[in-house]
């Protein structure tokens, strides 16, 4: 099964003309065997002549253009009907008559310009095509000359009808090129804003709390410290992100997880920000895309909570179940927005969506009592 799908690949390397001279061949041979000579299509009861010289050059002329259908489909289709009005008028009356349809089909799918005229001239050539036929004494009677051309009709449609599939299939694969593309540029985003807003704000929060701490050396340098970790784990994650990104990169492909969210919240908390965390039970082993996402949330979360909440004690609770990961995370409201980058709202939304998309439930918005609540349920077992 293999070699035959690359001998397929193999053969649809080479030009379209190469492909289709075999068609075109065997045609003209099958028609000039002895066997087949004098039974193809005929039109009237014209005496069938010998196979001489001149209806080898008439079969020749209907089936080597078939060579050309897909390359020069208005050159095939002008060629073939001349061989076959030929065949016609000296009653070659070939097998080669077939080619005819073939190329009707081919103009049909295959004909970019002037298809309207193309078919229009056609039809006009039909005419004085039966009018010789009649006076050369054919007896073709009408109704079989009507239904002669409807078949040719029917041959051209076939092609339309191929043609527009071709056409409709391109279009569905634009759409679904468009779709994914903008899917992934979507999913770039987000990673982009996850890993970059995050670390960003935890640094420019830190770099404020630092210009009041000229009087305290220590503490000052403890601070400076962390904003240069900090910085350090952004370019890690930066780099990280690219990785991934890049198809020829040879990593790991390790994503963030529930467990890594102890150095999130230390790092936090290296902010300034006052977190509790508690958290119940083990990650699930077929978690999958589940603990990635449940971490996105924790992170988003306690991002907004250093830029609009700063100092405000928060609270993350992580519950690991069998079947599902619950997040909970909140502020009570007490601490101070800080003068970091302002929110697109791309970062919650980016939450629900990632959400969504495991089947779980997602829920953000300020506390009855003050402060902010973001709670999320993620099932386990997705795909990573």
């Amino acid at each position: 099964m293999i070699h035959l799908r690359r001998i397929a690949d193999l053969w649809r390397r080479y030009d379209v003309t190469l492909r289709d001279f075999p068609l075109a061949l065997l045609l003209l041979i099958g028609s000039l065997l002895p066997e087949f000579q004098g039974h193809g299509t005929q039109i009237g009861v014209l005496p069938t002549r010998d196979y001489d010289a001149p209806a080898v050059l008439v079969v020749a002329l209907e089936c080597l253009p078939l060579t050309v259908r897909r390359r020069w489909p208005g050159v095939c289709i002008v060629l073939v009907s001349l061989g076959f009005s030929l065949d016609q008028l000296l009653g070659v009356h070939a097998m080669a008559g077939i080619a005819l349809p073939i190329a009707l089909v081919s103009v049909g799918a295959h004909l970019e310009r002037h298809r309207r005229a193309t078919a229009i001239l056609l039809s006009v050539a039909f005419v004085p095509l039966i009018v010789a036929l009649d006076q050369l004494g054919s007896g073709e009677p009408l109704a079989d000359i009507v239904l002669l051309y409807v078949v040719l009709a029917l041959a051209w449609g076939i092609g339309s009808w191929l043609r527009s599939a071709r056409a409709a299939e391109a279009e569905r694969r634009r759409h679904v090129a468009a779709a994914t593309r903008a899917a992934e540029r979507t999913r770039i985003a987000r990673e982009l804003h996850d890993v970059v807003t995050h670390h960003v704000t935890a640094m420019v929060v830190q770099a404020e709390a630092a210009r009041y701490l000229t009087a305290a050396p220590e503490r000052l340098d403890v601070t400076l410290s962390a904003v240069t970790d900090t910085g350090r784990r952004a370019i890690a994650d930066l780099r990280h992100l690219l990785d991934l990104l890049n198809p020829d990169h040879d990593t790991d492909g390790r994503t963030p997880s529930a467990g890594d969210l102890h150095g999130l919240i230390e790092q936090t908390r290296q902010a300034g920000q006052p977190v509790d965390f508690a958290e119940e039970g083990r990650p699930p082993e077929s978690a999958g895309s589940a603990e990635f996402v449940a971490y996105r949330v924790v992170q988003e979360a306690l991002t907004n909570a250093l830029k609009y909440a700063h100092g405000s004690r928060t609270e993350v609770r992580v519950r690991h179940a069998e079947k599902e990961i619950s997040v909970e995370i909140s502020t009570d409201g007490s601490g101070t927005a800080t003068r970091s980058p302002g929110g697109s709202g791309r970062g919650l939304a980016g939450l629900r969506d990632r959400v969504d998309a495991l089947g779980g439930e997602f829920s953000a918005g300020p506390r009855p009592d003050g402060g902010f609540l973001v709670r999320a349920r993620v099932p386990a077992g997705s795909p990573s």
